[in-house]
């Protein structure tokens, strides 16, 4: 069977902050993608907005550059577990993956995730070390922990033959030898060409494309990313499209694209082995395989990992409901939850009894939070229930999702860490020291023990300590598992916050807002100090009088109060309580908003 040595197929994997985006930015410069008095955007790749604010990847992007006549296609993939999704889909695409480690860092868990995907399936692994350049970097242990990592995922041995590359992707240069401080990518690109396999060109076989990912523009709809397994595709193509149903329909090509730099061409054709974007197809969806007409065979699609976290997304019902969203019906809701499951292929949405509540379930408190901030941003209003894990029975034994738990903490901190993940359930793996005086930790812990435990983790460290987290399958129920173990402070009526109330709320716990502020009854305005909820009149007003005493007068000290972000307010939520989602607002409440209700409710709980 021929090759096509004209094109390489790469994905770009590494752990959260490695510098994989910096890398395709250096790529795409020295390639001479851009022209020489074009304006450079710093991490080009991360257009998403949310991407750029958070510095993390989030979509799995493709770019293609070339060098010596040899395009080579490469696909930027998230580097966090929640986002596996778009890993795992993207792996069909490629012929290999270049692997970014940090030199000083070294394999971090969700390394392990992506690679474990990439190994399973075959793909040639290349090797970059990252950040030779920083202080205490140690390019020799790093490849030894990869060589480990590697053989713990059971590589073959042609995949354990794996070639390195040293790298600063900052300064723009990379090498063979670990000692460099200069240069350019020049031995990057060639390791690319001599050690990732060109694709196969069976171009003279009927058509195949498997769609990996989709894209949407305002003006010609849906579109489609995949890879052209055999044949040739023509634009105004007359194709079969394999449904993940099982049921066929008839399409046509209306426009043909492929990658050059970060722009999409239209092409009159293209070969078995290239990567294509093609529109004019309706409802397609990922997983799905065009074929020529004389020969319907579709391709299998990779097994998506099932999702371990749901919250329930609700209407708002609250006295501020629809002052500020644009999108506030749940017919508004539900087609937008719907339309994200057509491109989110690792996350799910059931609709319940309730018309008003629907059911996401997806790989994390992070998958769903950028759901989440994503919607308030495109104008929707909804309130979102406490994450809950998904439990599975097998043969009767009730199996709850574990997560690996790595934590690197400097040493005087490791007592309150342990204490408190003991606590949770969690049970220590591994543990050794790192330069500076760092411990290297790591637990398996029930998912459900680290809802609420970020926050808590940076206050035992006092922000020193460094924590990260990925599935690990499922196991027997531990137990019961005591969470946040502090009350509410809840608003007594509805009004504006007064600095004379909030001073005499703010010596029972922590504040979560300031003076005038619009409140309503049961809207949660701080934590107690206590594990009950005090419910706290916070628009009391002073009353004036004629009579003067000493120090009657004095100004009002108020504490900051702590304003929580997303993230923080999920994680602090209980069962009875919600959080209300507006794009210009995010509300904690009690789900029964009256006290006396509260109490009734609570009490027929008791009985």
């Amino acid at each position: 069977m021929s090759k096509r040595n004209d094109v390489r197929n790469i994905a770009i994997i590494a752990h959260v902050d490695h510098g994989k985006t910096t890398l395709v930015d250096r790529l795409l410069q020295q390639s001479g993608t851009f022209r020489q008095n074009e304006h450079l955007t710093e991490r080009v790749m991360d257009s998403n907005d949310l991407e750029r604010e958070r510095g993390i990847t989030i979509l799995s992007k493709n770019t293609a550059v070339s060098y010596n006549g040899i395009k080579i296609n490469v696909v930027d993939t998230p580097g966090h577990a929640d986002f596996g999704g778009e890993v795992e889909r993207i792996m069909m695409m490629v012929d290999g993956v270049l692997l970014l480690v940090d030199a000083f860092e070294g394999c971090m868990p969700q390394t392990r995730f992506v690679l474990a995907k990439a190994l399973a399936l075959g793909k040639k692994p290349l090797v970059v070390i990252n950040k030779i350049d920083r202080p205490g970097a140690r390019p020799g242990e790093v490849i030894d922990e990869v060589l480990d990592l590697f053989i713990e995922l059971g590589a073959d041995d042609a995949q354990l033959e794996f070639p390195v590359v040293y790298a600063s992707a900052k300064d723009g240069y990379a090498s063979n030898d670990p000692d460099c401080r200069e240069g350019d990518m020049q031995p990057l690109f060639q390791a690319i060409i001599d050690n990732i396999d060109p694709p196969e060109a069976e171009s003279d076989k009927p058509l195949q494309i498997l769609f990996s990912s989709l894209d949407y523009d305002d003006y010609i709809g849906r579109i489609g990313i995949g890879r052209v397994e055999r044949g040739e595709v023509l634009h105004n193509q007359a194709v079969v499209m394999c449904k993940t149903d099982g049921t066929t329909q008839s399409a046509k090509v209306s426009r043909l694209y492929m990658f050059e730099g970060l722009k999409r061409v239209e092409v009159d054709k293209a070969q078995a082995g290239d990567l294509v974007a093609i529109a004019g197809i309706e409802d397609l969806n990922i997983g799905e395989t065009a074929c020529a007409p004389e020969c319907i065979e579709p391709l299998p699609f990779v097994k998506i990992d099932a999702p371990t976290i749901s919250m329930n997304f609700i209407v708002n019902d609250s006295p501020f409901a629809g002052k500020e969203g644009k999108f506030v019906t749940s017919r508004n809701i539900r087609a937008r939850l719907f339309k994200e499951v057509e491109t989110n292929v690792s996350m799910r949405v059931e609709e319940t009894e309730n018309t008003d509540t629907f059911k996401v379930s997806g790989r994390g408190e992070l998958h769903l939070s950028i759901l989440i901030e994503t919607m308030r941003r495109q104008g929707y209003e909804f309130a979102v229930s406490r994450p809950e894990v998904i439990y599975k029975e097998e043969k009767g034994v009730k199996l709850e999702p574990m997560e690996l738990l790595i934590v690197e903490v400097p040493e005087s901190y490791v007592g309150a860490v342990m204490e408190k993940i003991g606590s949770r359930k969690g049970e220590i793996e591994n543990m050794g020291a790192r330069p500076g005086g760092t411990t290297h930790l790591e637990f398996k812990i029930p998912a459900r023990g680290l809802i609420g435990y970020r926050s808590e983790f940076l206050t035992d460290t006092n922000g020193y300590g460094i924590m990260n987290n990925l599935f690990a399958g499922y196991e027997p129920y531990k137990g019961e598992i005591k969470t946040r173990e502090r009350g509410s402070i809840v608003a007594h009526e509805p009004g504006e916050s007064t600095a004379y109330g909030l001073f005499n709320a703010q010596d029972r716990g922590r504040l979560f807002i300031g003076a005038g502020v619009p409140v309503y009854e049961g809207m949660i305005v701080g934590e107690c100090a206590k594990n009950e909820d005090l419910v706290c009149n916070i628009c009391k007003k002073k009353q004036l009088t004629n009579t003067r005493a000493s120090g009657s007068d004095d100004a009002l000290r108020l504490t900051p109060p702590a304003y929580l972000s997303l993230e923080h307010n999920m994680e602090f939520l209980k069962d009875d309580e919600l959080l209300e989602v507006t794009p210009h607002s995010l509300r904690l409440r009690k789900k029964i908003l009256n006290k006396d209700m509260r109490l009734k409710n609570e009490s027929k709980k008791k009985a």
